[in-house]
């Protein structure tokens, strides 16, 4: 199992910050209440404002408010707060292909990336979404991680000098000078010419080394793997530094372990007690989403996402290249959407606890797909807890995610998973799933004990095998763990996050 019990904002803080009111939409903007005109420009304005100014809390009062335009967070502190996701409401009228025009895949083929990426509120720094937009305007493929396609702009920091071990929290380094607790920082590791850390990602497995790395390339464009971490301590004289998480991975010569500087991410903002809901239209067929997205959280660390509910949307809530945010208190419901939750392009120690699907109110169309909590893309150490899933299922869309935890989820496994035979592996090492409750008792993407390398499946009730069944991707022993196995209601405890954050200190 994963150690966990850090995941989320600030290290797992539990309270967020409630920065002063700086702004009234209603009273300050002039916004209506009433849905009779498009409240974006005066949002994005009050939003704006904020940010110059430091930060703040843009108050969007009780009502129903109509949206014509994307809602962006792009400075640093700054929260839009509703009075409550029952009482504020924000009625979006367009979709992010009206407002922005298709985005297309760096794969090829018709599809649209607006079935992965991007939301109507959408939580990024204001020159990454820059660069975004213009990059998709102009049909050029633009980046979505900590540096993407654009690794050349970032400046390399003192090498790693000693191999440091997965669990560790200090490294060396050749020349401590540049770097100071409080930095934020890039580790990066490659891989070599025989895929040693992919390998060591899916656990060291006999069965690893003899997988077949080299044809998938879209797993291969993942890498170098990104986990952005800070710094805490710096000890010159024996050329140390200490971080604020606990190493993923070894930090081996021969996949070239460095800091890296990286985008300036968007940090301490958040969305908090409103209602999304799109103007209902069809799901669309598989992957050409239309871009009807609720909440996107792109570069961000430390941002938060509280008493949120969406409904009849595409997808509900994005993590792309996220670091340490919390989700808590959400909520997706309406038509059917393709991803409920994402979790994707490295993102990593993220939170999402009492969350909800719910059953969709209309029948899916023909030729569309459900998939659930998804995690993907290298993605580790994120957390889903305490949530009820009317519809969908574990849904870990290929991409060698590892080391994360499902726990204390009650789930009808309707849905099915992802992810393109290019990206490899469906798991890597050390996913958990514990103590959950399966009601209409199907295995599929819950129960792993014969498919992920080094995985604890703990305490889910009673399954069996039926619709997508999936195969090891790695031969020979997989070193798994199934204990409590149709005993939910006997485990102690019964939430594992809430276990490993209570013994933090």
């Amino acid at each position: 199992m994963p150690y966990i019990g850090r995941a989320g904002y600030r290290g797992g803080v539990t309270a967020f910050p409630g920065p002063r009111v700086v702004a009234d939409i209603v009273k300050d903007y002039g916004a209506l209440p009433d849905g009779s005109a498009d409240a974006a420009p005066a949002i994005n304005r009050a939003l704006q404002e904020a940010g110059r100014r430091g930060g703040g809390t843009v108050f969007v009062p009780p009502g129903t408010y109509r949206i014509d335009d994307i809602i962006r967070i792009g400075h640093n502190n700054v929260v839009l707060r509703g009075a409550g996701s029952g009482r504020t409401t924000l009625h979006a009228t367009r979709s992010l292909t009206d407002l922005i025009g298709p985005y297309g895949s760096r794969y090829g083929g018709d599809k649209s990336s607006w079935s992965w990426a991007g939301g109507l509120i959408w939580l990024c720094p204001s020159a990454r979404w820059e660069s975004l937009t213009d990059a998709i305007k102009a049909k050029a493929w633009p980046f979505e991680g900590w540096t993407g396609n654009r690794r050349d702009e970032w400046r390399t920091l003192p090498p790693l000098t000693a191999v440091a071990r997965q669990g560790d929290r200090t490294v060396t380094v050749q020349d401590t000078r540049p770097l100071h607790p409080g930095d934020r920082v890039l580790l990066q590791l490659a891989d070599d010419a025989d895929h040693t850390l992919l390998q060591h990602m899916a656990g060291d497995l006999p069965g690893a080394s003899a997988y077949t790395w080299s044809d998938k390339t879209k797993l291969t464009s993942y890498v170098p793997y990104e986990w952005p971490c800070r710094i805490t301590a710096v000890d010159p004289r024996r050329h140390r530094i200490t971080l604020d998480r606990l190493l993923p991975l070894d930090t081996r010569p021969s996949w070239n372990p460095q800091l890296t500087t990286h985008i300036a991410p968007l940090t301490e903002s958040g969305v908090e007690s409103l209602t999304l809901e799109m103007t209902e239209t069809p799901q669309s067929p598989h992957l050409l989403d239309r871009g009807y997205n609720g909440v996107a959280l792109q570069c961000a660390w430390d941002c938060w996402v509280d008493d949120v509910h969406v409904r009849h949307v595409d997808n509900g809530f994005l993590l792309v290249a996220a670091k340490a945010c919390t989700l808590r208190r959400t909520r997706v419901s309406g038509r059917g959407s393709h991803h409920p939750y994402a979790c994707r392009e490295g993102s990593h120690d993220n939170l999402v606890e009492d969350f909800a699907i719910d059953h969709r109110t209309v029948p899916a169309p023909a030729g569309t797909q459900l998939h659930g909590i998804n995690v993907e893309g290298l993605s580790s150490y994120n957390v889903w807890s305490r949530g009820h899933m009317a519809m969908g299922t574990f849904d870990t869309h290929r991409g060698l995610p590892f080391a994360n935890v499902r726990t204390d989820i009650t789930v009808t496994n309707d849905g099915a998973h992802g992810g393109d035979a290019s990206a490899g592996p469906l798991y890597g090492a050390r996913f958990t799933h514990w103590n959950i409750t399966v009601t209409n008792h199907r295995a599929g993407c819950i129960k792993l004990d014969e498919i992920a390398p080094y995985s604890a499946t703990v305490a889910i009730s009673e399954v069996s095998e039926f619709g997508q069944t999936d195969r090891p991707d790695f031969t020979g022993p997989l070193h798994t763990r199934l204990e409590s196995y149709g005993q939910p209601e006997s485990l102690t405890p019964r939430n594992l996050h809430e276990a490993q954050r209570a013994l933090r200190r």
